[in-house]
């Protein structure tokens, strides 16, 4: 099909005249039609970092930065209760309008998630690119498998978004030319930044940190980005470090 009449912004259109590849997709989403196209843009150069911004994820705080800025969660968790209730609700009906009703929300919880998502990766990266810095998350890839949780818990972990958050960080960051690092995750939320003491009594509780050691104290998300920060700060010398002459 060709000469289809389409709708966009000005920035769209010139992304599409100069980078288009291939072909493009008309599919049609909730009774709307869209053009899907693929855009080949190239990567911009990635900057030396002067330092690093850690930023550790979690369930009741998404993200928490090693600045001390944190993106609560809670907002999120009500809205993914609130769409559970309503899904049961109309389940428990059974009618033929409750059945277009469902299909009307089966995409909705995840359009909210992800419109979270993009709005928290959208800021982290700003602020790195303002001031120079790098980006360094934990590397969480199978996650779900290594931990044991209950009943109660297993939900919350299903629906939590983290990978999610980690892929528009890093795409952002590409975009933006932001160095962006996976570091090794292990401890991270145990040991003291200043000491290296590690150690489970040093978190006696989901949101404190101390150090039984040598008495530091925090907020415990902080305390893991700043972990996350400071082997980000290591592992870049490795990246960048000239390969070894033969």
């Amino acid at each position: 099909m060709r000469g289809i009449p389409f709708a966009c912004s000005p920035d769209q259109l010139k992304t599409l005249v100069a980078h288009r590849k291939g072909e493009s997709d008309l599919v049609c989403r909730g009774g709307k039609w869209f053009l899907i196209a693929t855009c080949d843009l190239p990567d911009p150069e990635v900057y030396e970092p002067v330092d690093w911004i850690g930023v550790d994820r979690g369930i009741v705080n998404l993200a928490t930065t090693s600045d001390g800025t944190n993106y609560q969660g809670c907002r999120l968790s009500r809205y993914r209760r609130w769409q559970a209730r309503k899904r049961a609700e109309l389940q428990r009906k059974g009618s033929r309008s409750a059945r277009r009703r469902l299909a009307r929300r089966k995409r909705k919880e995840q359009r909210h998630a992800t419109h979270v998502n993009h709005r928290v990766s959208k800021e982290i990266v700003s602020v790195a690119q303002r001031t120079g810095r790098g980006i360094a998350v934990e590397a969480l890839g199978g996650i779900r498998e290594r931990v044991r949780l209950r009943r109660d818990q297993r939900g919350a972990l299903s629906s939590w978004p983290f990978h999610q958050l980690g892929q528009h960080l890093a795409y952002k960051a590409c975009k933006a030319g932001v160095p962006f690092l996976e570091v090794d995750m292990a401890y991270t939320s145990q040991r003291c930044p200043r000491c290296g003491h590690t150690e489970r009594a040093n978190r006696p509780d989901r949101d404190r940190f101390r150090c039984r050691r040598c008495g530091l104290a925090g907020l415990a998300d902080v305390v893991a980005g700043v972990n996350v920060r400071d082997r980000a700060r290591s592992a870049w010398v490795f990246v960048t470090a000239p390969a070894p002459s033969s």
